[in-house]
């Protein structure tokens, strides 16, 4: 019977675990979606801020500080890009812990009810 509780425990224990990193990767998600607004909404100012720079100088969107400004646009573009890799390669991580934690919770349950049965099998 004791045995019995400790293998339901360990099973409990590693869903709970996988429940829990499950969740950081869920929270994960929502602050990379935040900071991917974020990074948009300043480069939309930083190109917003260069189009008006450049209408009241007088300079026509031809050219050099167009070529800049697609430069930055592309760079901003790549950097967005690596951060959305980085974070989604996060979640899948903590996903996989969790599938771990679940799978070790179980096995542990398992050894746990084994080791119970051969020693009584040994008394018996």
């Amino acid at each position: 019977m004791v045995s019995a509780v400790a293998a339901r425990g360990q099973y409990v224990a590693g869903k709970a675990q996988e429940i829990e990193l499950e969740q950081q990767a869920e929270q994960e998600e929502t602050a990379a979606e935040s900071r991917e607004l974020a990074r948009r909404q300043q480069l939309n100012k930083v190109l917003a801020a260069n189009v008006v720079g450049l209408a009241a100088s007088g300079i026509s969107g031809e050219g050099t500080p167009s070529s800049i400004a697609l430069e930055g646009a592309k760079q901003a573009s790549i950097s967005e890009g690596l951060e959305g890799l980085s974070s989604r390669l996060k979640q899948a991580q903590l996903r996989r812990q969790g599938a771990t934690a679940k799978q070790v919770g179980t096995l542990q349950a398992a050894s746990t009810l084994l080791n119970t049965s051969t020693k009584a099998a040994q008394l018996g």
